[in-house]
């Protein structure tokens, strides 16, 4: 916790209350933060900014004769916010039997008779045990981001998953389940129709924020801190961070742009369990972070979130324009773009995606999964990684898959994982032809590929890994792509034994290089890649020793 819990001391006479609070700073200043208020109104908004902070309140220190309020009022109010909070009431001797009755109505915990002098003979001894038992009971509160909203709102998700992919800690607060929720939607004076609600430690927040207003609040570098570099990436994959890792170490001026989150979409795995080094396995976030750290210690920037929208070349440089109209120049570019979810083509889909239907492993769903039944469609090594994922919190995890078996698209651990596992069902020759659902999915159709009957069964959650497709439309008339708009590279832009069009140099594309002189492809996006975390790592690596020799004829 880097705040202090608050004393919170209430009176309308300007000079009590003065030397209360110089009483209180002077004894617990060290360990307590002292607030004062000139009323009760005044009071009640400043402990709502507390509550917007997520600060807690250690002891209400309260003038019982108040003329707009009376200190009783306002504890009245104030212990719906914070209830565990000591309350103690400052009274004149003619305020005794209000604040004898306010023992049993209030359950104040003591009243002290003005004056108070001297505080160390009549005030702190009574403090102090006060304080001592709220300590005794404090467990200090969730000090970040919290978000609240609706589980079955798009935006809601959409906010959690960059977040979590992005490392960022936060706490979720359901508006529908959370009576805190509520009060802090309230509080923050927004309408609990338009969630959600983000809120950060100082005590702001943003209502329906893109995930690019969350990153520049928080301190996410979203711009580039120089016009040019030796050395451009675009895309946080494996692939992308294992050349950023390697390029700057070698000394190579590096920026990284990456569109969501560090680690692509490997950074969804909740388990990898065949990457050399890791006998136990580890998930694809702590990957991606440990990439992340590994590349900012050698002074690769990484811009995220960030997205590139185009590239034009004025030789020798390789200009990239920017979503937001800014522009980089560099000598050379990677494109590590990864892949995207293929999406399922049916009705409903749109409408509930986010709203139940999630693509990947949506592991901020997994809570809200719990005791239920999920369904999965898919059958390589991401819907296996997923099921096994899912196991630990639904009730019943059931994996669709469109083949009579597993054995031709996942590997055989997983597979054994899966069929050892007694809360996983694998139903072969399935596929969702339909989802159902108003607001939220409530349902799914499941038709049997094989006979064409379709059953209609119960489903809240959906996640679908039914392959992947590059998203290069944007190349479009500057680097060669294949008919499913794959990066070519090297051997593969041979012409019937020519060189690419367009191609000017007096030697062979390198290895992972594209048409464009300088311009190279690594990882999933790259034709003909295999579709390994390790393959892509290893692309990733080797494609630096390409560039240091392109380097080499253009400088």
């Amino acid at each position: 916790m880097t705040t202090k819990p608050v004393i919170l001391t209430v009176d309308d006479d300007p000079e009590v209350l003065q030397a209360v609070a110089r009483d209180l700073r002077r004894e617990y200043g060290d360990r307590f933060r002292v607030l004062r208020a000139e009323s009760g109104a005044v009071a009640l908004e400043a402990l709502q900014q507390l509550k917007l902070r997520n600060e807690p309140v250690a002891l209400f220190l309260v003038d019982q004769r108040m003329p707009q309020m009376s200190g009783v009022e306002f504890l009245e109010q104030a212990l719906q916010m914070f209830p565990e909070t000591k309350k103690a009431l400052l009274t004149a001797y003619a305020d005794t039997d209000a604040a004898i009755r306010a023992i049993n109505t209030t359950r104040i915990d003591y009243y002290l008779m003005k004056p108070w002098d001297p505080p160390e003979e009549r005030l702190y001894p009574v403090l102090d045990d006060l304080l001592d038992d709220w300590l005794s009971q404090f467990r200090p509160p969730f000090d970040g981001i919290r978000v609240i909203g609706n589980r079955w709102s798009p935006h809601s998700h959409e906010i959690k998953d960059f977040l979590a992919r992005n490392q960022l800690p936060y706490q979720w607060l359901d508006i529908e389940l959370s009576e805190e929720a509520q009060d802090l939607v309230k509080y923050a004076d927004c309408d609990k129709l338009n969630l959600p609600l983000v809120l950060f430690s100082d005590g702001s927040s943003l209502l329906k924020p893109s995930p690019l207003e969350v990153a520049a609040k928080i301190g996410l570098q979203t711009q580039a801190g120089k016009p040019f570099y030796d050395l451009a990436i675009v895309g946080g994959g494996p692939g992308g961070l294992a050349a950023a890792v390697y390029g700057a170490s070698e000394g190579l001026h590096t920026v990284l742009i990456e569109r969501e989150a560090p680690g692509g979409q490997a950074g969804t795995s909740s388990r990898i369990e065949n990457y050399l080094g890791f006998p136990v396995g580890l998930s694809g976030g702590d990957l991606a972070r440990r990439a992340v750290t590994q590349a900012r210690r050698f002074g690769v920037e990484i811009l995220n979130p960030q997205e590139v929208q185009g590239i034009r070349i004025e030789d020798p440089y390789r200009i990239i324009t920017l979503a937001d109209g800014s522009e980089i120049s560099c000598h050379a570019l990677i494109l590590a773009l990864g892949v995207s979810w293929r999406r399922l083509n049916v009705p409903g889909m749109d409408r509930l995606t986010g709203a139940g239907v999630y693509y990947g492993a949506a592991q901020t769903e997994a809570l809200a999964c719990q005791g239920e039944e999920v369904y999965i469609v898919g059958g390589a090594n991401s819907a296996g990684q997923g099921a096994m994922y899912f196991s630990r919190y639904a009730h019943h995890v059931t994996m669709l898959v469109r083949g009579e078996s597993l054995a031709s698209s996942m590997s055989q651990y997983l597979i054994d994982q899966i069929a050892e596992t007694p809360n996983i069902t694998v139903k072969v020759h399935s596929q969702v032809v339909e989802v159902k659902g108003e607001t939220n999915l409530e349902a799914i159709a499941i038709q049997n590929t094989q006979t064409g009957e379709t059953e209609v069964v119960p489903a809240n959650s959906l996640f679908i890994f039914i392959g992947a497709v590059p998203r290069t439309e944007w190349l479009d008339g500057i680097v060669a792509r294949d008919d499913r708009g794959f990066v070519l590279t090297g051997t593969d832009l041979s012409q019937n034994g020519h060189r690419p069009k367009g191609w000017t140099l007096d030697r062979e594309p390198f290895l992972l290089e594209t048409n464009v002189p300088g311009i190279f492809a690594v990882g999933d996006v790259r034709h003909g890649s295999i579709k390994r975390v390790a393959s892509s790592v290893g692309e990733g690596s080797i494609c630096v020793q390409f560039i240091h020799r392109y380097l080499s004829n253009v400088l």
